[in-house]
């Protein structure tokens, strides 16, 4: 199987990294904000240390470049983008902790836990989850009330118990840490791709559901983009899972071969990587073909379709 170009797609979303990286750090400054007392110097130096490391920065771009789908940018929908990407970087710090994945690496440099230590990653993790809740509510993201309250809702289902939490629960639970013997579980193909979808795809989907109501999408435009979010969040994960089975930890920005150390459920470990190749290339025309109505505004939503899937790290 061929493999496309996505370097087009890479500088775009390096520069769109760099203007989130701005928001970013005006954000996470040491400003103390109405109705807050202080912001500890140490605990923000961490939280920077966890935001402020480059990564990719899909989730947020695709939550600018949804709402740009109908016409809407601006301070306000970056400030929405920050706020998925917190939650993001959060499930980062507290994803590396020893009693989870007990990684020493993130993006190229120390996880938060070795660089300062664990209960400080912990706070950090908690403060940045929080605050992406505090960005959504305030009325500087979007004027409408309504609109933000069914942001904050729409984050808090992605990211809490049914969401990305309970998918790293089942991550745990299939890996043995829940069983007496601490024998891991087998799971079928559906049960993996349930617990991906909520472990990983679940903020890919909200990312664009929050780009849609900040660009007051028609329920049936909702629809189609939610549609195309899932598969997008499909591809993700079984790109990342082919990355952490072939790529270097130089190449990748983070230790890779860890799935099959832990013996962890993946589609790539239950059905090879020729044929989770396949899949993905399926996903892509799948993702496109839901994107057609939308004419060429969507192109760059298509572009990152076959980035998810064939990019390298």
């Amino acid at each position: 199987m061929t493999l496309p170009s996505t370097s087009g797609f890479e500088i775009e979303l390096a520069v769109f990294a760099a203007a989130l990286e701005t928001a970013l750090e005006d954000l996470l400054d040491e400003t103390v904000r109405p109705g807050e007392i202080e912001r500890p110097p140490r605990l923000m130096a961490a939280i920077r240390h966890a935001a402020l490391a480059g990564g990719k920065r899909l989730r947020p771009w695709l939550v600018v470049e949804t709402a740009r789908l109908f016409g809407v940018d601006g301070t306000g929908v970056l400030r929405a983008a920050a706020a998925v990407e917190m939650v993001h970087c959060y499930s980062l710090v507290h994803d590396d902790l020893p009693a989870m994945d007990d990684d020493d690496m993130r993006r190229g440099r120390p996880t938060v836990h070795r660089a300062y230590d664990e209960a400080t990653a912990i706070l950090a993790g908690d403060a940045l989850l929080t605050m992406a809740f505090d960005i959504l509510a305030d009325p500087d993201t979007d004027a409408d009330p309504a609109v933000r309250a069914a942001m904050v809702l729409a984050l808090a289902r992605a990211a809490g118990a049914g969401g990305m939490v309970g998918g790293q629960a089942l991550d745990l639970a299939a890996e043995g840490r829940y069983e007496p013997d601490g024998r891991p579980q087998d799971l079928d193909a559906e049960e993996i791709g349930r617990l991906q979808a909520m472990k990983t795809g679940a903020l890919i989907a909200v990312s664009v559901e929050i780009g849609a109501l900040l660009g007051r999408a028609d329920p049936a435009e909702r629809d189609r983009l939610a549609r195309y979010a899932r598969l997008l969040g499909r591809a993700f994960q079984i790109a990342d899972d082919l990355i952490d089975v072939e790529a270097s930890a130089e190449t990748a920005g983070k230790a890779t071969g860890k799935d099959a150390a832990r013996g962890k459920a993946t589609l790539v470990a239950l059905e090879g990587a020729e044929a989770m190749r396949e899949v993905l290339g399926g996903l892509v025309a799948e993702a496109e073909a839901l994107l057609e109505p939308f004419g060429s505004r969507a192109a760059a939503l298509s572009d990152a379709a076959l980035f998810v899937a064939f990019r390298s790290r």
